[in-house]
């Protein structure tokens, strides 16, 4: 039975992520900040875990909590958007707490699960292309589009560092999903970009490691 740690899976897309594995006979793994938060996960099948993946001494509790078990896939969705911040109101410390959330926390879950993947071995990021310099035409939401370019580089940073463990990496973009985050507006169902990103990680080969794909199989500019 394959394996999977997904953070960020009590809500909108990981919990979709973890109903979908759990249905295709995967052992779900996946945290939760909120220990009242993981009914939903467990009732989707997964297995629960409190973490909050910013905080370095309760990374090191899940990482002995999931001490020898062999993981196939290290899915880094845990997120925030944080304050919808405009030029001249850019407030440093809540700019740094999306920073850390959004990218330096998939870095040091990455580092603390390394030596734990096995057969697939996969390490993904669900990132955006709000991360992406190419395409940004509307400016605004400082700290987000800072946080996710930053994810894109430390995926494609590990691309490199990891390949000769034979370990690849993904920056995966979900297109405008109705979440809690992305809003009722939003022209995606959960459910149908969990199954693009899903695709997209089964397919993924190693000339692509390291890139942004977005769900539907494009590869990104960024």
């Amino acid at each position: 039975m394959p394996t999977i740690l997904i953070t960020g899976a009590n809500r909108g897309m990981g919990l979709e992520f973890a109903r979908q594995y759990a249905a295709q006979g995967w052992r779900v793994l996946g945290t939760v900040r909120d220990p009242m938060a993981g009914r939903a996960l467990s009732e989707a099948g997964g297995e629960v875990y409190v973490c909050d993946v910013a905080d370095p001494a309760q990374v090191a509790r899940l990482k002995g909590s999931l001490a020898g078990i062999a993981l196939d896939v290290l899915l880094l969705n845990a997120g925030i958007y944080g304050e919808k911040q405009e030029f001249g109101a850019v407030d440093a410390a809540a700019f740094m707490k999306v920073i850390a959330v959004d990218a330096l926390a998939p870095l040091k879950l990455a580092e603390a699960f390394a030596d734990q993947m096995a057969g697939r071995k996969l390490i993904a990021a669900v990132s955006s292309k709000m991360g992406a310099m190419s395409d940004n035409p509307s400016g605004g939401s400082y700290a987000y589009r800072a946080a996710k370019a930053a994810l894109n580089m430390v995926i494609k940073n590990m691309a490199a560092d990891l390949a000769p463990r034979g370990i690849l990496t993904a920056a995966l973009s979900p297109g405008w999903v109705r979440t809690d985050m992305g809003g009722p507006n939003a022209t995606l169902d959960a459910a149908t970009a969990v199954a693009g990103m899903r695709k997209v990680m089964a397919e993924l080969r190693a000339e692509d490691s390291g890139a942004l794909i977005h769900y539907d199989g494009t590869r990104l500019a960024w």
